[in-house]
């Protein structure tokens, strides 16, 4: 049976409030899932004000899509992944923009939906596509990837001190066989975790689970070739308003939300700047935003959320 579409919408008070809307505004939702935030960013619209939405999931489309139905024309909908947020801005004939929200948690349907293959607490074929249309699958990475390739990935985007171990254990145990579930990777990897360290830090499998899904979907690469872009289509004065869910991600952020606060290159001794860069902004957030007590014993989904806000700023 189907999994109804859900994600609960992280931090929504801070979204909206930090995105300071307008009502006659052009905001992006780059990845729409459910229609959550939108529909709250809709609500303060005017006639005028107009929203594009975002997103690679066809089951994200759908759902928000119907979400957001009672908003008419005011919204528009597009399955793609946020990457080309710039390009399909200029088809629509739209130069810039007053906010833009990015979400990059994986949802609670694409979690609990067995069949993507998203979870280790269910068994599923190695899916873990963000865009079903994309061939490749967490199942040729488990299995094609050199030892070298899963130590790298599990290590790099897994955080995980038993990196080495469990890529050896993973290409052991499929010269026996193919691994195709999700539970079968799950007890791989227990196998190569020892015993006493197995109940710390939550789940033995979660930080590979979550390693190959960043690899498969291109998670970090795609925020950090996209980030400048999105600043750039910003209005004076628009805001961009990014929610991670883990270091890497929030590091990505950080990083270049203060290159665009301060991009100068000039040794520090200079008295005045001499490489001609100028900020395009100011990162308002100096330290990241995150969920109220209350929030996070309501969704514990929401514990390693943080909120990073850049406001467009050229002019003197």
């Amino acid at each position: 049976m189907e999994t109804e579409f859900k994600h609960v919408s992280i931090m929504l008070d801070e979204v909206i409030k930090n995105l300071d809307i307008k009502s006659d505004g052009i905001y992006v939702d780059g990845t729409l899932g459910g229609g959550g935030h939108a529909w709250h960013i809709c609500r303060q619209l005017g006639p005028k004000g107009r929203l594009i939405g975002i997103d690679q999931d066809a089951a994200a489309i759908e759902a928000s899509r119907k979400r957001l139905a009672e908003f008419g024309p005011k919204v528009t909908v597009v399955r793609s992944n946020y990457c080309h947020m710039k390009d399909l801005l200029w088809q629509m004939e739209i130069d810039k923009v007053d906010g833009i929200l990015l979400d990059l948690g994986v949802s609670s349907y694409q979690f609990d939906n067995a069949d993507r293959g998203f979870s280790y607490r269910e068994d599923a074929p190695l899916d873990m596509r963000m865009d079903q249309r994309q061939e490749m699958t967490a199942r040729d990475i488990v299995n094609g990837y050199s030892e070298q390739e899963l130590y790298r990935i599990i290590r790099d985007f897994g955080e995980d001190k038993f990196a080495k171990n469990i890529a050896k254990h993973i290409c052991r145990a499929r010269q026996m066989k193919t691994i195709e579930t999700t539970f079968e990777l799950s007890e791989i990897i227990k196998g190569a975790i020892p015993m006493k360290m197995r109940a710390t830090g939550g789940h033995p499998a979660k930080r590979t689970f979550q390693a190959i899904r960043i690899e498969l979907n291109q998670e970090l690469s795609v925020l950090q070739d996209s980030l400048n872009d999105m600043i750039d289509i910003l209005k004076e004065d628009g805001r961009i308003c990014i929610i991670t869910f883990h270091s890497l991600e929030d590091r990505i952020v950080k990083t270049i939300f203060k290159k665009n606060e301060n991009p100068c290159e000039c040794p520090p001794n200079f008295p005045v700047c001499m490489c001609g860069k100028k900020s395009k902004g100011k990162v308002i957030t100096r330290k990241p935003i995150i969920p109220s007590e209350e929030e996070m014993e309501q969704n514990p989904r929401s514990k390693s959320a943080k909120l990073r806000v850049f406001v467009k700023k050229t002019q003197a």
